[in-house]
């Protein structure tokens, strides 16, 4: 495991799609891992299943092997007999033969276009994988890739969000500087109904927090998170049914939402919801 912190909540990605690919199709080996810092070469570094040390640490090098093939033309490649194919080379042979692995599949893990990670499922006998087990590891990997996309957003949008901290005042400069940072919540805030992880999604909302005066909402006040939703949406200027576009929701609903957070906030218009919510620091 990397100490990188990034690369470790990647490398959680890849172990939890390697178990959800064995669950799913019975694989009895699952093994992965990221592609290394400037570097086309992957580390593998999730074991699931096997039985060696073998595979631990090995380094598969672009265009070498299955995982180097997959990387090299970012695509799905399998072989039924690993040892004795023709279509890859056999620059790791000594680690799969240890393992014992015969039929195997590798699926890189495709991030804006970049490699970024190869999931591979094995078994101990040469026979053809079929295609609903390669369908399964893809939609693993799309897993991976729409996490690692998330969370890239998420670092990309905090990282906009913290400009240097400008000198008090009402000066234009501090006026662009707080928008930046009420446009970077927005941003997030509606990332989060599309994460399914729901420790990702928890992620991103406390990355949400950070960009509020406070940090951390008034304990006085305690929204729902689809009310936070709907007063980021009037505080952005838009109508109920904007908002409800947005959300995905009906504008009645949005109506229900913000009825509800003007009566907890104690404000009478939308306009004091507005300022009460972020004096309360639940908007930036």
């Amino acid at each position: 495991m990397t100490a990188d912190p990034m690369r470790a909540a990647d490398a959680v990605e890849i172990r939890g799609a390697l178990a959800r690919l064995r669950r799913a199709t019975g694989l009895p080996v699952a093994f992965g891992g990221l592609v290394e810092p400037g570097r086309r070469q992957v580390r593998i570094s999730e074991l699931s299943g096997t039985a060696t040390p073998a595979l631990s640490a090995l380094a598969v090098t672009s265009g070498n092997g299955l995982g180097g093939r997959a990387v090299a033309l970012a695509r799905p490649c399998a072989v039924t007999d690993y040892s004795v194919s023709r279509q890859i080379s056999h620059e790791y042979d000594a680690p799969v033969a240890a393992e014992g692995l015969r039929a195997v599949l590798a699926v890189p893990v495709v991030v804006r276009r970049r490699v970024r990670g190869v999931l591979y499922g094995a078994l101990r006998s040469a026979r053809p994988l079929g295609d609903r087990t390669l369908d399964v590891a893809v939609q693993a990997a799309r897993d991976v890739e729409q996490a690692l996309v998330v969370r890239e957003e998420v670092g990309e949008l905090l990282a906009a969000a913290r400009p240097p901290r400008p000198e008090p005042g009402p000066d234009p400069a501090s006026r662009a500087v707080r928008e930046q940072v009420r446009e970077a919540h927005a941003a997030l805030r509606a990332l989060a109904p599309r994460i399914a992880d729901p420790a990702l999604r928890a992620e991103l909302l406390e990355a949400c927090a950070l960009l509020t005066a406070g940090g951390e909402p008034s304990a006085a006040v305690r929204l729902a998170p689809r009310e936070v939703d709907v007063l980021v949406c009037v505080a952005a200027g838009a109508t109920n049914a904007v908002a409800a576009e947005r959300l995905g929701v009906t504008a009645e609903t949005v109506k229900g939402y913000l009825r509800s957070a003007m009566r907890k906030l104690g404000a009478r218009t939308r306009g004091q919801a507005v300022v009460a919510a972020r004096r309360a620091g639940w908007l930036p």
